[in-house]
This record gives structure tokens, C-alpha cells and sequence, in this order.
């Protein structure tokens, strides 16, 4: 998900780049402002879509012909004189003020100023490309963040320099709820209002991939970190019974429960949690079993809250569960980032620092497996995911782990509300 979460959409601020995404000659070099409205093609009930989309099915069957890839990260900071600017950026509209901000950018003073989280987007984007020219596919990749250089419509921007108007994009997060998802989407919106690449003949359209919280390629590397995680700990302590004396945290993004309650369609009744919780659950199941581990405790735990005490949030704490463990008879913990597509911040603060030295003061034995990164299944699993679209596969061919998905292509009516601001313009889904 995101890489702090201490609100929405930013102000200006940052360097340039240059098409590639690296320092450079600047461009916009600026966060978009909010769209007041979305581009909506006539009789189309889904805003700035490819016809195949237009019309809002739950899965696109039709095949479409895309121009490029719009990988979408939430960016990072990149040396110490970027922090403030970028949390600005990450909380603009909230009026917090830079003293407030400073005290959570000591987590990336910690780092030399330097989040990961747009390397690592960088070596996604030239894994999906070198990926994408093994399977001979001839799909540009286009890389903008919501947060930092390269911006979003600094993508767009590029896009139309290109002579690209068909867009499919990959949101770098896999589950639904507000800043998971729709937020990406209004992004795009705000990008296409910002450039005004949005409106006439030549407008720029953009779809999105489904979210791909339950596809084999997310879920295989987290399948085999818990399967070596596991292995690693029964080594390394001998005597260690995996059964009753390790204990297996799935980490991920606490957020508002107000916002988790409206997380995917509300038809859909997921009750307490909502979509987030629940394919996060579903996924966490489906890892353990096919870990060979189903005998072995687990549970989901949540990571990162901000925003006021007074605000309920998703719980248990990662660290409060941590420090439950021993009581339980556990003498060790296998932390899973089950919410994080790559390395950022929060999994170097929260989990490598924090949660860690939580494990240590508790006695127990710990260790963090991998998030997907780059891993090949991962990477491979995207591609399948735009080839869906590019190809209009149906959908009892798509695959799926849990009994959720596949997911939608186009979200659906109401689907991630913001519980304090409501809907804005949006892409990729049925307004509101």
C-alpha cells in the first residue's frame, strides 16, 4: 500500500524527471490538482474507459488493444531535503502542520532521507519490461507515482508525447479499499483533468487491471517466504515444535474502520472489516495451507495506524500481538508484510525496526519473509494480468486462490468510499 498514511493527495513540490522516471530535465515535476470532474465519453456510464469498458461489466471479455502500461506507484522521497516536501504532498487538505510531519519524517531521516519504494518501482518497471519482451509483447511501460517524481501526469504527459491514447494500468497494491484502490483511480482522474488529456478526439483513456490480491503470481512468493520462514526457524532452534510454538503474523496497513467497512461493493456484505479484511483473511488461509503449515497458528495483524486515538482503526497492533505471544506459549514469530507488494518504508520502520525489536524484548524468535518485489512469479502475474484485458479472457479462465475472486475489471457502484470525503472523479469503475 501506501508508504505513510497520514492522509490523501498532495501539494506541489519535488524535482523534475525525465521520461524515464530518473532525475532530470523537469517537466510538470508536480502533483496534480483535484479533478472536479471526469472525463465521461457520450452514453458511456464508465468515466475516461476504453469502449470495451465503457459500458461497465464486472469482468471486460472484449478484447482491447492497448498502446501502453501505466504503472502506478505512491512514491517516495529520495534525500533528506525531499521528506517534507513529499509528506506535504501525502497529507495535503489535512492542515497538518510541518512539526507535525517532522515526527514521522524521522522514520525516513532514519534511512538518509531515501524511501526504497521508487527503486524498487524502478526495478518492477524494467523487470515487467524485460518480461513483457520475453513473451514478445510490444507494450510500453510508463511509470508514475501519487506522491513523487515521476508524477502521474508527468506519465500522461509522456503518454500523449508518445502517441499513446489506450492505457492499462497497474495500481502497485493489491486489495481493496479506499487508498488501496480508489485512490489510484481518482489519481488518474486528477491526472487527466490536470493535463487536459482527458477531453476531445485524442483523449487519453485509462483502464485498470482487476485488483490481484488472490492471484498466483502475488501470492506464490508469500507461499514460499512462510514455507522457508518456518524452515529457517526450526533450523536455527532446535526442538522448536512449528505447531504450537511458532505463530505466524500476517502484517498489513491498519486503516479507519469506517473506511474498511465501505471497501468493496457493499452488495457484496462482507460485514465487520470489509472487502480489505476479508481478502486479506482469504489470502492468509490459502498461504498457510499451501505452505504445508495449516496446523501451525496464525493471524492477521495490522500495521501503521495514524490519525487521532479517537478514530478506531483495524486491530490487533502488530507489536501488541507480538507481546501476547509468550503467554500463548510461543517462542517464536514468522511476520508475513501480506499487505505490501514491495520493500518501503513501513515494512523497513514498522516491521524490520519496530516489530523486530518487539520480538526481541518478548523473547522470541523472529523473522520477516520477503515481500514480492520482483520475484518472477510476481512479475509474470502482472503481465497475466494486463494480457487478461489485452485478450478479454474470460473469466472462469482467469485464476483466482480464494473464493473471492477474480476481482473486478471495473469497480463497481459505491466500491471504497472515502468515510470523510466522499466520491470524487474517478477512472476504472462506475461512478459515483
Amino acid at each position: 500500500m501506501a508508504a505513510v498514511n497520514l492522509g490523501s493527495t498532495g501539494a506541489h513540490g519535488g524535482r523534475g524527471t525525465d521520461a524515464t522516471g530518473a532525475p532530470g530535465t523537469p517537466h510538470r515535476g508536480r502533483k496534480p490538482e483535484p479533478a472536479t470532474s471526469a472525463p465521461l465519453a457520450p452514453g458511456a456510464i464508465v468515466p475516461g474507459a476504453t469502449p470495451a469498458a465503457q459500458a461497465g461489466p464486472e469482468h471486460v471479455t472484449e478484447p482491447t488493444a492497448y498502446d501502453a502500461i501505466l504503472l502506478a506507484g505512491f512514491g517516495g522521497p529520495e534525500g533528506q531535503d525531499d521528506v517534507i516536501p513529499f509528506l506535504r504532498n501525502v497529507t495535503r487538505g489535512r492542515g497538518i502542520p510541518d512539526e507535525r510531519l517532522e515526527e514521522v519524517a524521522h522514520h525516513y531521516r532514519h534511512f538518509g532521507g531515501v524511501s526504497p519504494i521508487n527503486e524498487q518501482n524502478r526495478r518492477l518497471k524494467a523487470a515487467l519490461e524485460a518480461e513483457l519482451a520475453r513473451r514478445g509483447v510490444d507494450l510500453p511501460v510508463i511509470w508514475g507515482n501519487r506522491n513523487w517524481d515521476p508524477y502521474l501526469n508527468d506519465a500522461v504527459a509522456e503518454a500523449e508525447a508518445r502517441g499513446f491514447t489506450k492505457l492499462i494500468a497497474i495500481a502497485t497494491s493489491a486489495y481493496s479499499s479506499f487508498s488501496s484502490c480508489r485512490q489510484y483511480r481518482e489519481d488518474f482522474a486528477d491526472a487527466l483533468a490536470d493535463t487536459g488529456l482527458g477531453e476531445g478526439p485524442d483523449a487519453i483513456q485509462i483502464d485498470k487491471v482487476r485488483q490481484f490480491f488472490d492471484h498466483p503470481g502475488f501470492v506464490t512468493p508469500f507461499i514460499e517466504g512462510v514455507r522457508d520462514g518456518i524452515a529457517q526457524l526450526v533450523g536455527e532452534h532446535p526442538g522448536l515444535d512449528g505447531a504450537t510454538e511458532i505463530e505466524v503474523l500476517f502484517a498489513t496497513h491498519s486503516i479507519p474502520t469506517a473506511d474498511a467497512a465501505k471497501s468493496g461493493p457493499a452488495e457484496r456484505g462482507f460485514g465487520e472489516g470489509g472487502a480489505y479484511a476479508a481478502q486479506h483473511r482469504a489470502v492468509a488461509e490459502v498461504v498457510m495451507r499451501e505452505a504445508g503449515a495449516a496446523e501451525v497458528p496464525w493471524q492477521l495483524v495490522y500495521q501503521s495506524r495514524s490519525g487521532p486515538p479517537t478514530q478506531p482503526w483495524l486491530e490487533p497492533d502488530v507489536n501488541d500481538a507480538i507481546a501476547e505471544l509468550p503467554a500463548a506459549g510461543r517462542k517464536a514469530v514468522v511476520i508475513v508484510p501480506l499487505g505490501f507488494v514491495s520493500d518501503h518504508m513501513e515494512v523497513m520502520w514498522d516491521l524490520d525496526e519496530e516489530a523486530m525489536e518487539t520480538a526481541q524484548e518478548h523473547g522470541l524468535a523472529a523473522v520477516r519473509v520477503p515481500t514480492p518485489g520482483t520475484h518472477p512469479a510476481y512479475v509474470a502475474g502482472l503481465v497475466d494480468l494486463v494480457l487478461e484485458r489485452v485478450h478479454g479472457t474470460p473469466v472462469a479462465e482467469r485464476p483466482a486462490m480464494t473464493a473471492l475472486g477474480p476481482w473486478y475489471d471495473v469497480c463497481r457502484p459505491g466500491c471504497c468510499e472515502n468515510a470523510r470525503l466522499g466520491f470524487k472523479p474517478a477512472l476504472a469503475g462506475i461512478a459515483p
